[in-house]
């Protein structure tokens, strides 16, 4: 069956290790899309962050963010779905994992990834490649008002502690109600129960009236795992983390090598492997 979707996770996958989309990678996009291939950035990133490199990649129809919670058009700004950590999933994690990991710090990401409402604290140890945002603009706020409204993103982080040793440290709280993954960031990102990239991909696709086996996607880090397992066809960069690796059907260059377009210049019988 014929690829009629690509969805592609951006950092470390798609962009190169400066955050670029190389000129191969503008090329292969555009061949694909000149083919009748839906491309769709998939990615942890809220809309401001897809939108930073958009033009770039000739991203103007749908996006799946923040892990796969948010599915809007970037073009008419519809929202296909947004899928919300409720407020009391986040209180009952957040009281359970403070008295179990002290020092533990949280952000809300809300109303379309527009609001971040961050925990004092947070900020002093955040840079802008974090989440694509200033630290000086995420505010201090009461651990109450981070608690307040449900999230689209719910960030769990720790000065110290590594996002695998926070995830130990939250697996062993046995809480239900949530997912929670991580990207390759020096943080959880807690999620809507059942909500994944996966998850969203398949809203999307059932709109579209894509088959899963007509999907090839495309990712390098643990919150990619899920959809490289439900796509068609999976392919992970030769940078990917293990969970990634695992789940996927093969694996292509990295991301510094332009992996992305290699497979694309395959799939379409467009080779450009010397293409700059």
């Amino acid at each position: 069956m014929p690829i009629r979707l690509i969805a592609t996770d951006l950092d470390g996958t798609l962009l190169r290790p400066d955050l670029s989309v190389s000129p191969r990678t503008r090329r292969a996009l555009d061949a694909a899309r000149a083919a009748g291939i839906v491309v769709v950035p998939v990615t942890a990133r809220q809309p401001r962050g897809v939108q930073r490199i958009a033009e770039a990649a000739g991203f103007e129809e749908w996006a799946l963010c923040g892990n796969g919670a948010h599915g809007l058009h970037l073009t008419t700004g519809e929202v296909l779905f947004e899928a919300h950590v409720e407020a009391a999933v986040q209180r009952a994690l957040a009281g359970a994992l403070s008295e179990r990991v002290p020092g533990v710090l949280f952000v809300s990401v809300r109303r379309g990834g527009e609001v971040f409402v961050a925990q004092a604290g947070y900020a002093d140890i955040a840079h802008f490649e974090d989440h694509k945002r200033e630290p000086g603009e995420m505010g201090r706020h009461l651990l109450d008002d981070v608690l307040a409204e449900p999230s689209l993103k719910f960030i769990v982080r720790h000065p110290e502690l590594t996002p695998r040793e926070l995830l130990a440290e939250l697996r062993a709280l046995n809480l239900g109600g949530y997912a929670v993954t991580h990207s390759g960031a020096p943080f959880l990102e807690v999620l809507a129960e059942g909500v994944s990239k996966a998850w969203g991909l398949a809203r999307l696709c059932e709109k579209l009236g894509i088959a899963q086996s007509e999907v090839l996607a495309f990712g390098d880090a643990p919150n990619d795992a899920e959809m490289l397992a439900w796509a068609g066809r999976g392919v992970a960069m030769a940078n990917a983390e293990a969970e990634a690796l695992e789940a996927a059907d093969e694996m292509t260059l990295s991301n510094a090598e332009d992996g992305v377009a290699a497979v694309i210049e395959e799939l379409l019988g467009q080779p450009c492997s010397t293409a700059l």
